[in-house]
């Protein structure tokens, strides 16, 4: 089922998405990859404010190339996501709603998306180009240092993504697995 959403994310929102629901997203969200992550916990860890308002947004672990001539941005595919698992607690803890990636998650981020009703969407590793022409803007927050891995904020139009992981845990990768190896047994 194809549900379109719009940022921030509410409550509700979240609620009504499961594992396995494709969404398009539109609105702003971040950017950051492991290198910005590092920076922001550590920043918290020395008592400082984040930098950004991260309560209720989205996340998306990306590190884009840069834009060609008349385009916002280059390819925009996902970062493997477990780089940031580390770090993702804390975050989630502070109001973030929502992660973009690929790839599996630790055990301790998918008690923290249950504890704080968050998700965690997956975007399509190869899809680069297509998913650069879902963003309508991009500008560099902070961390400019970074390069591509800066902490930008986009503004999207229906941004394709998967739930892979909803706010009660279902696990899409678990579930895809489950239903696979069930329709083998009459099978084999």
């Amino acid at each position: 089922m194809e549900k379109k959403i719009a940022t921030p994310l509410t409550e509700a929102v979240i609620r009504d998405l499961k594992a396995g629901d494709c969404v398009l997203i539109s609105g702003v969200i971040f950017t950051a990859r492991d290198a910005a992550h590092k920076r922001l916990i550590e920043l918290l860890e020395k008592g400082g404010e984040l930098p950004i308002d991260i309560k209720d947004e989205i996340i998306y672990y990306v590190g884009p190339t840069p834009a060609k001539p008349g385009q916002v941005m280059g390819s925009a595919g996902p970062t493997t996501s477990y780089r940031m698992d580390s770090y993702t607690p804390k975050l989630l803890d502070l109001g973030l709603k929502g992660m973009i990636g690929k790839g599996l998650r630790s055990k301790e981020v998918i008690a923290s998306i249950i504890k704080n009703k968050a998700v965690y969407f997956g975007a399509i590793g190869g899809a680069a180009a297509l998913i650069s022409k879902s963003i309508n803007n991009a500008e560099v927050l902070v961390y400019e240092d970074l390069g591509s891995e800066a902490i930008r904020g986009l503004e999207v139009k229906d941004l394709p993504v998967v739930v892979i992981i909803d706010s009660e845990g279902n696990n899409l990768y678990e579930i895809g697995q489950k239903n696979y190896l069930d329709s083998l047994k009459g099978i084999l």
